[in-house]
């Protein structure tokens, strides 16, 4: 190996470089999106939430407005809206919000939910225990469903400097269209 990169001229070895650099931000640009996606989930960074399988066993007299926000990307034909825009809620109380899908076409469509919480500073502290935003969701041809969302805010919120005087919080997610699942393609075509 040594051999081969002394025999190499300085065009060779700017090739090999070249190649080399190529090579190595490729695999940093497949890495990224994961990787950033970990980064979120640990830190709440950008608004990212975290999970729970349990509520808190803590809740405080001060209370916090939770918003409730919809859209669907460009193109994606559902209707999708919060039932409730607003819930007022003390910090570490459960509480369980829905959103309603309809899929007003005529086939199969399914769609996966991605999420954030505003400001960014109160992502980490808004604790996800149930939510349909983690599955594909699949809508027949004219179904309308009610998809639960079940979260606290993190009694912890009251001791961060940067995030103590929220007192207003938006949950927001944007609609996806996805591939349908196999089950669901079957189901379709018996049908």
């Amino acid at each position: 190996m040594i051999r081969w990169w002394k025999s190499l001229d300085g065009t060779g070895r700017t090739a090999t470089y070249s190649v080399a650099v190529v090579v190595f931000m490729a695999a940093m640009g497949w890495a990224a999106v994961p990787l950033y996606d970990l980064f979120c989930r640990v830190t709440g960074y950008g608004g990212t939430t975290r999970v729970s399988t349990s509520g808190s066993e803590v809740i405080l007299d001060r209370t916090v407005q939770i918003r409730f926000d919809a859209s669907i990307e460009r193109g994606f034909p559902w209707e999708f809206r919060p039932v409730e825009r607003t819930m007022d809620l003390r910090i570490g109380e459960t509480g369980i919000a829905f959103y309603e899908a309809y899929n007003p076409t005529d086939h199969a469509i399914a769609g996966t939910a991605s999420y954030n919480v505003t400001p960014y500073a109160a992502g980490s502290y808004f604790i996800k225990i149930a939510c349909f935003c983690f599955t594909h969701q699949v809508l027949q041809p004219g179904e309308r469903v009610q998809m639960p969302v079940t979260f606290y805010v993190d009694p912890s919120i009251v001791e961060d400097p940067n995030a103590r005087d929220i007192h207003t919080i938006t949950l927001s997610y944007t609609f996806h269209a996805s591939d349908l699942p196999a089950a669901a393609e079957a189901q379709v075509e018996t049908n």
